[in-house]
């Protein structure tokens, strides 16, 4: 970000929440780089930046479709860089109809499941040496479907697999199926007056942070985007991300020094919790969880995650499973049993942790284990989450604290209005102690994929335990318990690998563990050592590895991890600080940093290319690319894998080579990001009749509701916008900060933020109570008045919005306490990756205090009775359309629709 020449934070509060890592913008902005931030909020980081744009919460789409169709329209796109490394010339099977001729769904879409069959998005594909035309890869099996509702996205560290690579393209980009034609007509609506009506941006603010970021990309210079949950956490929020994508690949920005995307992690191991996954649908590095009836046999599995004929390394997927089964399972996994692969747990469903809270509401779960999370306070719908853990058996809390989740039963909020007593709540808690990071060693993967080492300042009180020594000792234990045991069915826990180290003091040498997931050869001459690279990993159980993209990091027996030279001793790629996945890498793709022919595009961004008479690739960082393969080099047409890249294909984890504008595959609800309303909005979507983003994750139950919005009978009752966010001085659910006095005494009371003239409108007094009442709950807060929070005058009228810090929560153990944000939250997730929309609702505000007991709940429901709010409310899954267009939609559907334009409620609440 140092080296960014314009640097757009949107969705993030970075000075704020990721004040360390705001340095590096703070340097590029030294060096001249334009800073702007876009948000709903005036924030600490709106004070650094040169330019804040306030925009309405859920907007992005339409101000990112906008500058997008301004690139285009103006001839203001990298063309070569486009031409060469994009699929912007590839041509789009000529059965794909788009939003814009369907009125807001892309053809494919069943409205019965809310679920896409994408083989119309599929590229065309081109004739075989044989004359033959290979059929597109679609998901055309039912359960495909099933499965995109059991395991959302799945592709995080590669690109959505296809059957071949053998695609048809135009590089004069003027066939009409080309993507680039594709997507110049999608976002031809989007218009600067759009932005005006749709997000609040006066035209003449959209001007100037469109040219900033044109004037700041190309050759000689490059445009850094930021993002964090203000983007993640929406219904839509993964289409947020890839329209970021799709304009950077335009401008040329992606692996090229101060250029990107950067994901800004809420933690210090966010990362590292998505690289070796605390995530239900994810093996280590990205491998997917097997789903049952669909991988029954370890060769059903890798024949489904990859093609051998598409290019790029992911094609090595086998070699990375089968170094991950043998880690796991070491002796017992052979050939002759595919690894242990029957030992893999299979996805029946969604087993996200909302889907996991409802269906301890249901009676299915019986125990549960929370660490690291406070869910009674910070997830969304908080009030579902504590009763919820009052229907469970068990429950253990792994903490610093005795934090809300652990003490719901004596001091929730619904004991106060009466909906539950203490005595009739059964869950047994057990609470244990859990180490700080200072009283433990052992690598945190943070923002920009890099592991650093930490080490044990001074060692943890009492019964305190690090995750790694508890869940040892917890495997310890019921190895023991099973020990003997003829039960098939504990015979993976009894064969996995279990034996690690110990100091003076009975702890788990971490750094064995680290090298167990760096991996190793087990046989051969090399038999021992430690691997140096992925791509030494082989699929005959002659490897082990327990996590692909890690190997390296323990390369040659050195922790790589623990590296610290001094910034003033080395250049500013820092590469012997930390050690970033994958081989050290600091910025992916980087042969897209050279031209086709691999000469940099400027000396200014000069950062990796060909040196003709090494023969080979070379410069600042680790080449992300066959190291010898010449510029001017082209696979055989049945080639696959890496070697099917060519020498001008920079996206090699991609399964053409290319960065992706248009999706063919990948993504579950659209191949183009395409703006819908959120599932709580008082604006209507001008854009269609489509209201809603149809394919997000919906959950119709009495204890779920939801308001009506845009021109709907009853959206009145909820006219405003709310917004949630964090403050430097809490951290997340407060678990780390609400029992420290001094952290306390900095922010120690629940508040909002409005606007003076929303102050003025419904009767509020700056250092005030304020009642916010949504379709669930109704929670208080301390009011601050001030200008950071601006109305927004959207198609003519003024919209307001109210910030609310979601840090508190009711727990009497604490410093402080107050309501939580979270309490005013339902339900509803992107259907890709399964996070809530937490970032934007409607509610109502009122001066004064919430009531007390039994009123409280007579309050909310008398706001639901207003506004006719029912389970059925806003789970819609298609909104009404003309007669004409809903035959349109009919006849691009997918196989078997009916062409019913309503929607029927998923009565399962599995979405």
């Amino acid at each position: 970000m140092a080296n960014a020449d314009c640097v757009v934070i949107q969705g993030s509060n970075m000075a704020e929440c990721h004040p360390v890592g705001f340095q590096w913008v703070s340097e590029a902005k030294a060096r001249g780089a334009r800073v702007i931030h876009i948000d709903p909020r005036f924030t600490r980081t709106s004070a650094i930046a040169d330019t804040h744009v306030p925009v309405r919460a859920g907007t992005d789409v339409v101000l990112l479709g906008a500058i997008i169709n301004h690139v285009l329209s103006n001839d203001l796109y990298f063309h070569d860089y486009v031409v060469a490394y994009t699929n912007a010339a590839t041509l789009v099977n000529e059965d794909f109809v788009d939003t814009e001729d369907l009125d807001g769904v892309f053809s494919g879409y069943d409205p019965r499941t809310g679920t896409y069959d994408n083989a119309s998005w599929a590229y065309e594909a081109r004739a075989d040496t044989d004359g033959e035309i290979q059929e597109p890869a679609g998901d055309d099996e039912p359960e495909s479907r099933t499965r995109a509702r059991a395991a959302g996205q799945e592709l995080g560290s590669y690109g959505a697999p296809l059957e071949h690579a053998r695609v048809v393209r135009d590089e004069t980009l003027q066939h009409p199926r080309t993507v680039f034609q594709i997507l110049k007509r999608h976002y031809r609506r989007y218009t600067p007056q759009m932005v005006r009506d749709v997000c609040g941006i006066p035209e003449e603010q959209f001007y100037e942070v469109a040219r900033a970021i044109t004037d700041n990309s190309g050759r000689e210079r490059t445009t850094c985007f930021a993002y964090a949950l203000g983007w993640t956490q929406h219904s839509l929020g993964a289409q947020f991300i890839r329209a970021a994508a799709i304009l950077q690949l335009l401008m040329g920005n992606m692996g090229r020094p101060g250029g990107g995307i950067m994901a800004l992690r809420g933690h210090a191991s966010i990362q590292g919790s998505t690289d070796i996954p605390t995530l239900f649908n994810l093996l280590p590095g990205y491998l997917p969880m097997p789903v049952a009836g669909e991988h029954d046999t370890l060769e059903d599995y890798l024949s489904q995650i990859a093609s051998p004929l598409q290019k790029g390394f992911w094609t090595e997927s086998p070699a990375y499973t089968a170094s991950l089964l043998k880690a796991w399972f070491g002796d017992a996994a052979t050939p002759d049993n595919d690894f242990c692969f029957d030992y893999l747990p299979r996805l029946t469903g969604a087993h996200g942790t909302y889907q996991t809270t409802m269906a301890m509401l249901d009676g299915e779960v019986e125990g549960y284990f929370v660490v690291g999370q406070n869910p009674a306070v910070g997830s969304a719908h908080a009030r579902m989450q504590r009763l919820a853990l009052g229907h469970l058996k068990w429950l253990v809390v792994r903490d610093l604290q005795l934090i809300e989740t652990a003490t719901f039963w004596k001091d929730s909020p619904e004991i106060a209005t009466g909906e539950v007593r203490t005595e009739d709540i059964q869950t047994e808690v057990f609470f244990l102690p859990a180490a700080t990071h200072v009283e433990k060693s052992g690598t945190f993967t943070q923002t920009q994929r890099m592991l650093q080492w930490r080490h044990q300042a001074v060692r943890p009180p009492g019964e305190a335990q690090s995750e790694l020594d508890f869940f040892y000792e917890l495997g310890r234990r019921m190895r023991d318990k099973l020990a003997g045991s003829t039960d098939e069915r504990d015979r993976p826990l009894l064969d996995l690998t279990w034996d690690y180290p110990q100091d003076e003091h009975g702890e788990v040498d971490g750094e064995a563990v680290l090298r167990e997931i760096n991996g190793s050869h087990l046989t051969g001459e090399k038999a021992g050592e430690l691997l140096s690279s992925f791509t030494q990993m082989r699929a005959d159980g002659s490897t082990s590895g327990g996590c692909w993209i890690y190997t390296g990091v323990f390369a040659g027996g050195v922790n790589r991890s623990a590296n610290r030279v001094p910034r003033h001793e080395q250049d500013e790629v820092a590469a012997q600080w930390g050690w970033a996945w994958p081989m050290n890498r600091r910025i992916l793709y980087n042969r897209a940093s050279a031209d086709p022919q691999g000469r940099p595009w400027s000396e200014r961004k000069k950062y990796v290319w060909w040196d003709e008479e090494a023969g080979r690739w070379v410069g600042k960082d680790v080449p992300d690319f066959p190291v010898d393969r010449d510029p001017s080099f082209r696979p055989a047409p049945d080639d696959g894998g890496p070697a099917a890249l060519a020498g001008d294909d920079p996206f090699i984890m991609q399964a053409d080579g290319k960065g992706w504008l248009f999706a063919p595959k990948g993504m579950v609800d659209g191949p183009l990001p395409t703006h819908y309303e959120a599932q709580e909005s008082p604006v209507d979507n001008p854009l269609y009749a489509q209201q809603r983003n149809p394919s997000r994750l919906i959950f119709p139950r009495k204890d779920n509701l939801w308001s009506p919005s845009g021109e709907e009978p009853g959206s009145d009752v909820y006219p405003y916008v709310f917004t949630t966010y964090r403050l430097t001085e809490h951290h997340t659910a407060g678990g780390m900060s609400r029992w420290l006095p001094y952290l306390s005494e900095l922010q120690p009371e629940m508040f909002c933020e409005v606007s003076p003239e929303l102050a003025q409108e419904v009767g509020l007094e700056n250092g005030g109570w304020a009642t916010i009442i949504s379709a669930r709950s109704a929670i208080e807060a301390r009011v601050l008045v001030t200008d950071r929070v601006r109305p927004l005058t959207i198609a003519g009228r003024t919209l307001h919005q109210i910030g609310l810090p979601y840090h508190w929560g009711i727990g009497r153990d604490a410093v402080v306490e107050g309501d939580s944000a979270n309490d005013l939250l339902g339900v509803v997730l992107d259907p890709n990756v399964h996070i809530q929309e937490s970032k934007v609702a409607s509610c109502d505000i009122r001066p004064g205090r919430r009531p007390r007991g039994e009123e409280l709940l007579r309050l909310v429901s008398e706001y639901q009775s207003r506004a006719g709010t029912t389970a059925a409310t806003a789970h819609e899954r298609v909104d009404e359309v003309p007669p004409e267009m809903a035959r349109r939609r009919a006849a691009a559907g997918a196989p078997g629709e009916t062409g019913s334009t309503s929607a029927t409620a998923d009565t399962e609440g599995t979405g």
